[in-house]
């Protein structure tokens, strides 16, 4: 299943993340989710693990132009001259020598400045042809404005935390207005489990209305909650190191949800975001630096 940009692109649907998978583990995941056919990998220079991404898709041997990368410049890296530079260590690390989508990973208000000379840079990597899409991520609508009001091109997709606890409507509703494209991270819910962030917190997972409309289709919950990003005109980015929860992620293209059925997803929606708030400065989290190589 392929999404359009609005410059035109083509992007599949689902995709493989790797936000927390090792090093180690990151490589073999991403073969695996290739041999079973995945064709979008979405990776960022923040996860320390885009050479092993970059060994993954080598050691697949399928053609690096039937694979959509994707990866994110991290805040230090913000600037006009500097995230030039971060696409060269993204592409050094990848293996590769363009991308498919590179998407600015914070909005950073406390220093926007840097935020639109980032964006700036991004401009210049697409008009090149370096990159073929440009975007965001954790960009809410107040954020958008801003970057509108500076730079010229509207950017393809913005990455967010979304799953049926957290639908966040008036990002989406403020990406639809602009032709940009919502992209879920977190999409099954992943947010609300991981060890120091869903300590406290119900368990997308558990959801007894999401389990009931996967038993009636012989099909896991998480499956269900890939099939309601998909049907709903999202991407997603499943992350997973388990090769059998990799391809049964990717096993979401033989059913279809009712309207009644969607509609019951979209009402378990909280309002509560389980992940970081993009409006919160995280000075020590934001000071990390990118390693050359």
């Amino acid at each position: 299943m392929q999404l359009t940009l609005n410059n035109g692109v083509t992007m599949p649907a689902l995709g493989l993340g790797v936000f927390q998978s090792a090093p180690e583990e990151t490589a073999a995941a991403v073969a695996a989710a290739l041999e079973v056919g995945y064709r979008h990998i979405d990776t960022a220079a923040a996860y320390g693990n885009e050479r092993q991404v970059g060994e993954g898709i080598h050691r697949s041997g399928i053609d690096r132009d039937d694979i959509f990368i994707e990866t994110k410049v991290w805040v230090t890296d913000y600037g006009y001259d500097r995230t030039l530079h971060a696409f060269e260590k993204a592409t050094g690390k990848l293996g590769v020598s363009t991308l498919d989508l590179l998407i600015l990973h914070q909005p950073v208000p406390t220093r926007f400045d840097t935020t639109i000379g980032a964006y700036k840079g991004l401009e210049t990597l697409l008009a090149d042809g370096k990159v073929r899409a440009i975007g965001i991520s954790n960009f809410m609508p107040t954020h958008l404005e801003r970057l509108f009001g500076e730079t010229g091109v509207v950017p393809a997709v913005n990455q967010v935390e979304l799953h049926p606890y957290f639908a966040q409507p008036g990002v989406q509703k403020a990406d639809a207005e602009h032709g940009i494209l919502t992209q879920a991270w977190s999409p099954i819910g992943g947010i609300t489990f991981y060890p120091g962030w869903g300590d406290q917190r119900r368990s997308v997972m558990e959801d007894p209305t999401i389990a009931e409309i996967a038993s009636g289709y012989a099909k896991t919950p998480a499956q269900v909650m890939l099939r309601w990003h998909l049907q709903e005109g999202r991407s997603a980015i499943p992350k997973s190191v388990n090769a059998a929860r990799i391809a049964e992620n990717f096993d979401v293209f033989d059913f279809e949800l009712s309207p009644e059925e969607l509609a019951r997803i979209d009402a378990l929606d909280t309002g509560v975001r389980s992940g970081p708030d993009p409006d919160k400065p995280r000075d020590e989290l934001f000071s990390r630096e990118i390693p050359e190589a």
